[in-house]
This record gives structure tokens, sequence and C-alpha cells, in this order.
């Protein structure tokens, strides 16, 4: 408790030095009791994409209702928006499968099974019109058309992908969680070009990128966020973030990088100018609210959490139990600027 107290304190001195203050302002529940992974915004039609157990909700963020629900997404983990042809791309992690389906109308176009085992974050390079899924159990990335929604390659990775970004000019950075790594993948060749070593950072998750500064922000299962010039893999600058970090957004904006903490806080960086960044305040959130997407318009932020039951002891059988949910407390966090 003196740590985080210590943290939250440090950041309120920072935030009222420097103007900039944010706070969770609402929340919008949504039915279901299953888990999550990874949340998407839609900026062209305000829609959010919720990774919700064996669905996707889908969240009309003018209302704040739950306009669709997309079934049939066994284990799903990522959603991708691709505005320029109308579709989202579901990783399928139980079924190795892709769900496709209209953006606007949330039809099933297609379900492509692919070779990948388990996969889990994806993502749409606009710059290629391809989509990456990167498989967990397999080490690899799979990577279809995105017109034809045809699988086009399978790329070995050597170790377990998790989350990717573009930097819109033909280089696709992901970070590879077991092997302390970000690699880089040319989108034209399909080939990884460059491995880097982002130590003392261990277990990457989460990935931004600024592509004005072309800096990359990796949070890392050690409570560090590590700052990397995408040009060459220099690690610019080690940052503390809070215990149990799976996502990181960046508001281009704003010039700020936010590492979602499942201990329940919101850790906010400023990037003062490509070479300096600083801790500028800590946020408290909830329980369990690890990964994160911001609404590039309103420049809110969305996290899935839910509300959770007395953890069970360890057993032979099951060694690390995980606490049960409470039914109907599944909600997303909206957290903005006050000012």
């Amino acid at each position: 408790m003196k740590r985080l107290f210590s943290i939250l304190f440090f950041g309120f001195c920072i935030t009222n030095a420097l103007g900039q203050t944010y706070k969770i302002s609402k929340k919008i529940s949504i039915s279901g009791d299953e888990g999550w992974d990874y949340l998407a915004v839609d900026d062209v039609n305000q829609h959010l994409f919720v990774s919700h157990g064996s669905v996707v909700n889908v969240v009309d963020l003018k209302t704040d209702k739950t306009i669709a629900t997309i079934p049939d997404t066994k284990g799903v983990h990522g959603i991708a928006i691709a505005n320029d042809l109308n579709k989202a791309f579901i990783t399928d992690g139980k079924d190795n499968a892709v769900t496709i389906v209209n953006l606007t109308t949330f039809e099933l176009l297609e379900k492509v099974t692919i070779a990948g085992q388990k996969p889990d974050a994806v993502l749409y390079d606009q710059f290629s019109h391809k989509v990456f899924t990167y498989n967990a159990k397999s080490s690899d990335a799979t990577v279809l058309d995105a017109v034809t929604n045809k699988v086009v390659k399978t790329i070995p990775l050597d170790g377990k992908p998790e989350f990717s970004v573009t930097n819109t000019k033909g280089l696709i950075y992901v970070n590879i969680e077991d092997k302390n790594q970000i690699k880089t993948i040319d989108a034209k060749t399909l080939e990884v070009i460059a491995t880097w070593s982002i130590a003392p950072g261990d277990e990457p998750s989460g990935l931004a990128i600024d592509t004005e500064t072309n800096r990359l922000f990796s949070v890392c299962g050690n409570n560090l966020m590590i700052v990397v010039d995408a040009a060459n893999g220099k690690i610019i600058k080690t940052l503390p973030i809070d215990d149990g970090c799976d996502g990181v957004a960046f508001d281009a904006k704003k010039k700020l990088a936010f590492s979602s903490n499942g201990i329940g806080t919101i850790t906010i960086v400023k990037e003062e100018s490509a070479n300096s960044f600083v801790v500028q305040e800590t946020v408290k959130t909830q329980k369990g609210a690890r990964t994160i997407a911001l609404n590039k318009t309103t420049h809110q932020l969305y996290l899935s959490t839910a509300d959770f039951g007395t953890k069970p002891e360890p057993t032979t059988e099951n060694p690390k139990p995980r606490a049960s949910l409470i039914p109907n407390s599944f909600v997303v966090l909206v957290a903005e600027s006050v000012k």
C-alpha cells in the first residue's frame, strides 16, 4: 500500500503542476459474464468493439448502448478495423480462425480457418492492405489479403507474439513476449527484417507508436515502459508503470502514452520531445482493467473490466486459480481529461 500511495501522490503533484488531469468519467454496462481481452474503436462510425468470451459486443459511442453482438468468436482476443474496406477482422483463439464482418451491418462475411495456433492480437495495415494475426501457440503470424480474405503467408517469429503496430509506411512492429524483443516486418516482402532486444523490459505485451517522432512504446510485465527508436531499435527511455499491464495507447495530438495496469491504474507518460519522456500522472481505474483503446476523435479512453469474487485456494490440478467474476458486473470504463 505504501508503494501504491506514493505513486498516486507523486502523480497527483505532477498533474497539478502541469494542469493535466484524467479521471474515469463513466462506466458502460454490457451484458454477459465471460472474460475479455482487447477493445477496438471504429473512429469513423464511432463504434466500440469489445471482445467478450465467445462474442464481440458493439457499442454505439454516441449513446453508450450495445447495438450488436457478433456471435461465434470462440476465445476471441483481437479486433482490427479496416474502414477503407468496411470490414472488421476478429481473432477466434479457440477455433484458430478469423471472423470477418461488415463494419456497419455487422453481418458475417467469412470465417477463415488458419494454420496458426491460438491467434491473439490482430493488425490491419492499410498501406499493404494486409491483416496480420499473431498466433501465440505456433509462434508465428498469419497474413491475410484484406481484400480477398485469403491467407497469403505464414511468418515465423521464433517466440510468442503479442501486440503489433504499423508505421503506416510499410513497416510492422510486434512485441515478442517470451524473448523480450520487438521484431520488424516488411509489409511488402512479409519478412522479418530486424529483431531488437528491449531489456531491461521483460514480457512485453502492449505496443503503441508515435508515427511523427518514430517512437515505440512497449509495456512490460516487470512494471516498465520501454521507449524505442523505431528506426534502429535504440532504447530512448525506461519509465516506471504499475503492475499488471497488458495494453498501451498513444494520443498523437496530446503526445501522451497511456499504460493500462491490471492493478487498477493508468500510467500517463508525456512525450516532451522525441528524446524526452516523463511520467505525468497515475489515474485510478478499477482492478482488472488491463487493456485499453483510444478514441482519436474524442480523445476518450476505454478499458474493460468486471468485479471479482473470492480467489480460490491453489490446488495440484489448478496451481494458479483465478477469482470468479461477479455476475452482471462487466463494464467498459471511460477515461478522459477533465480540463
